[in-house]
């Protein structure tokens, strides 16, 4: 697969994370770690996630870019450009497509954050297995590990920690909705699973051409 190819897919997957990021947002019983804050930063300003997604984002795509000395200026602005079409879909299937799925069940709103998390996952997977476009969070914790010989999961479990933290704290002050909940476990192991299933099943099939 050429280049050209692999960008295409990669923000086709990429984009796709926008929409399994959705269907986690409806379902209503907790979404992931890092979009917990997301969510609920988007309602104490009363302004959409997906723009909330796009500017949280562009500050980790800063932090790493000043990490990196600024020397790969076209991998930053591939980066936004994912980025910018990422929060678009956000917005797109929050407020648009899936406005008015209104699970009628506990299980059913279950059902649509276990679909978003492994759509999700999946669509992460393939763009890590791509190796076209990155994750600013990612890139940081990364770089982070590099320069200081820490381990990157601790820094990416610093990044989730952080976040539940700013979550349940606007909601304690604002009144708002609590986004981390139970579904942000279980989206949790739902999504490490599917992106390395995923990555798994990448490698074989690309093993036997």
């Amino acid at each position: 697969m050429n280049k050209t190819l692999r960008f295409i897919f990669s923000l086709l997957f990429y984009c796709l994370t926008g929409m399994g990021i959705s269907l986690t947002i409806v379902g209503g019983v907790g979404v992931s770690s890092f979009n917990a804050a997301n969510v609920a930063l988007a309602a104490t300003f009363n302004v959409s996630v997906g723009l909330v997604t796009i500017l949280v984002n562009l500050v980790f795509t800063l932090i790493y870019a000043s990490l990196t000395r600024f020397r790969y200026l076209g991998r930053y602005l591939v980066q936004v450009i994912a980025l910018l079409c990422l929060g678009r879909v956000i917005d797109f299937f929050t407020y648009g497509v899936f406005a008015d799925l209104a699970p009628g069940s506990y299980w059913g709103q279950l059902g649509l954050l276990v679909a978003g998390t492994l759509i999700g996952g999946i669509s992460t997977g393939m763009v890590l297995n791509l190796k076209t476009i990155t994750f600013p969070v990612e890139n940081t914790c990364v770089e982070l590990s590099r320069l200081t010989g820490i381990a990157f999961a601790k820094f990416r479990y610093a990044v989730d920690v952080v976040s539940v933290l700013v979550s349940v704290s606007l909601s304690l002050v604002y009144k708002l909705p609590f986004f981390a909940r139970e579904g942000t476990v279980l989206s949790l192991f739902l999504l490490t699973a599917a992106i390395s299933a995923t990555r798994w099943g990448y490698e074989r099939i690309t093993q036997r051409k």
